[in-house]
């Protein structure tokens, strides 16, 4: 089930999207080298993250500069920032700047440019400094590209009505083609197709995922704040090792190393520690309304999963933060000076059982004595306003978190969780219904095990709500969506209420108008090259030991030749096919050479459509 790429055999092999993919993703080559969008991300009362990703014509192996600028309007004739970033290979041509010295609360405006050529316009905005009387955030997590089209995100985009998108993990899936959740009626397909585990693996599937229409224009809009969850490395994942990696795919260290650089690379996240991928712990703040905690449940200090009974789990030691993890968290919540504690995170916190036993050692209940502290720590500090926000179920759930007097009217209810059911991936298949659920767990108020979509968790001084939304259809484009449920918690309550209305538009945006969107996808027309028929995306490895990965994009079907050329000018491979399928190709070129530098071709229609230098180790 998971194989490799077999980096043996002396041919060319050929991967790619079926011709006939209703959903097959070309480059407009009007987006031209700036392909994969734009985006933001992490942002502070000063500074914000912004993002691109150039894909050059050659000279794959120098560093190219890209020029970006920051304004407040969106023609860019009010610039504020501005400067020259130099990408290249070692970050995947990635480019990934922290703003800083803004103002806060405020919408920017913001753009890149190489060789004359303009990105598409992105917006963000600034997180407040001081007190603000609501905020609204987006909630989604588990979006697999094969289970069906990101309509959440697209009804996302048309609401205009966030402060910023919060995704709790499985940006990505790391499965083979078919592997999980693949949707007959749309028949989308990973790429590359099989189970990814390099570098190289982990960094096309968040290429493909950035082209993406939806994705592409909800990063364009909103700034993104980001934790991975297991998918992003492998199912089931923990600190060292998981459920999907097994000894003849390399070390899990290695593994887990190229999962964390790629999502680095490909996300507008900020590291906490400059070149460092693994710490994503973090604490976002928007003003004196909100203290976000971003947590690891996943990768930083989690213990192996053993089930949810025996003396392993009961071990009073256990741990799913680590010591450092939970340390900052507790330190965090004690000394917030804000009236909301937001715990961003990405398995169920609150217990869930069936028969009075725990059905998912990989949640919380696998780690009963870390979660036991926390909510001990919380109330014997009298810490108010707390609110999880968590994913990963591809379910939706409302929750009271109980202690051990808990009684279902809320009493004895330490603090609340809200659970968003997932993008696209498919729903957990409960043996039970949700009343037979809801029958063995007073606290659990809300369930719904089917639908997709996503949550708006609006937070004003009074209450913290989530409003559960969900798309009518994954299997064709649809903006159409339905409000199903609202669950809120009082400001110095500890417990769930319902309510029968979703939250309302909040008034600045209501009133004022929310500032205008760049809705166009195509960048101002400078230096359009529309004659291109094949676009390169990426090489991969290089410098290389046996062999050179190309990913690319054809417009038009033809032979393909490929030839590899030494220093001295003697060609050392060739080898050509004939392609009759259109898209997103990638080819591997098996190559046993000598240490050195050699130049590779890849010929298309009588012309050289890639000349660029590759390098054996």
């Amino acid at each position: 089930m998971k194989n490799l790429i077999i980096l043996s055999l002396f041919s060319l092999f050929i991967i790619g999207t079926n011709a006939q993919n209703p959903r097959s993703l070309t480059l407009n080559p009007k987006l031209k080298p700036f392909y994969h969008g734009v985006a933001s991300g992490d942002p502070l009362f000063d500074r914000v993250i912004i993002w691109t990703r150039l894909t050059p014509d050659s000279n794959f192996t120098v560093l190219h500069d890209v020029e970006w600028r920051m304004a407040t309007d969106t023609g860019m004739t009010q610039i504020v920032k501005q400067g020259v970033y130099s990408t290249g290979m070692a970050e995947d041509f990635t480019v990934k700047i922290d703003v800083t010295g803004l103002q806060p609360d405020t919408w920017y405006y913001y753009e890149f440019s190489n060789e004359g050529r303009n990105s598409i316009r992105g917006r963000t905005k600034t997180a407040p400094q001081n007190m603000k009387d609501s905020l609204r955030f987006g909630i989604v997590s588990c979006a697999n590209y094969e289970a069906g089209y990101y309509n959440a995100y697209k009804v996302m985009l048309n609401r205009n009505d966030l402060d910023a998108v919060i995704h709790v993990g499985d940006y990505i899936y790391e499965y083979e083609t078919g592997g999980y959740g693949l949707n007959s009626n749309v028949n989308t397909l990973f790429d590359p197709t099989h189970e990814i585990i390099s570098l190289s693996d982990y960094r096309t599937r968040y290429a493909q995922t950035h082209l993406d229409q939806d994705a592409m224009r909800l990063h364009q809009q909103y700034p993104f704040i980001t934790v991975w969850d297991d998918h992003e490395t492998a199912n089931d994942s923990w600190m060292s090792g998981a459920e999907n990696h097994n000894a003849g795919e390399g070390p899990w260290a290695d593994r887990k190393s190229s999962a964390q650089q790629a999502y680095f690379e490909w996300l507008p996240i900020r590291p906490v520690v400059n070149g460092d991928n693994e710490k994503i712990f973090r604490n976002i703040r928007y003003g004196n309304l909100v203290d976000l905690f971003m947590l690891d449940t996943r990768l930083y200090g989690r213990e192996e999963q053993a089930g949810t009974t025996g003396a392993t789990v009961n071990d009073p030691n256990r741990t799913i933060l680590g010591t450092e993890q939970y340390n900052w968290l507790t330190n965090g919540l004690f000394n917030s000076t804000t009236q909301w504690k937001i715990i961003g995170q990405q398995v169920m916190f609150a217990p869930l059982a069936v028969f009075g036993v725990g059905v998912n050692g990989d949640q919380w209940d696998g780690y009963p004595a870390e979660r036991n502290k926390i909510i001990s720590f919380v109330l014997g500090n009298n810490i108010n306003d707390v609110v999880v926000v968590t994913g990963d179920i591809h379910t939706a759930w409302a929750n009271d978190v109980p202690t051990a007097n808990y009684q279902s009217n809320g009493t004895g209810s330490a603090f609340v969780e809200f659970v968003g059911t997932s993008v696209t991936s498919p729903g957990l298949p409960f043996s039970v219904g949700a009343s037979v659920i809801q029958a063995a767990n007073k606290h659990i108020k809300y369930i719904n095990l089917s639908e997709h979509g996503f949550m708006i968790l609006d937070i004003n001084q009074n209450r913290a709500q989530s409003d559960y939304f969900y798309v009518n259809t994954l299997d064709q484009p649809s903006d159409q969506y339905h409000w199903a449920s609202s669950w809120y918690v009082n400001h110095n309550e500890r417990h769930l209420r319902n309510t029968t209305t979703a939250s309302f538009p909040r008034s600045e945006l209501n009133h004022l108008q929310a500032p205008p969107w760049p809705r166009n996808l195509i960048p101002d027309p400078v230096g359009i090259d529309e004659e291109n028929d094949m676009v390169c995306l990426a090489i991969y490895p290089n410098p290389f030991e046996h062999g050179v990965y190309i990913q690319y994009q054809i417009n038009k079907t033809g032979p393909i030749q490929c030839r590899v050329i030494d220093v001295q000018g003697r060609e050392v491979y060739n080898s050509s096919y004939n392609n009759d399928v259109t898209g997103i190709r990638a080819i591997y070129i098996p190559l046993e050479l000598a240490s050195g530098t050699y130049v590779v071709q890849l010929i298309h229609d009588n012309k050289t459509k890639l000349s660029t230098k590759i390098i054996r180790k």
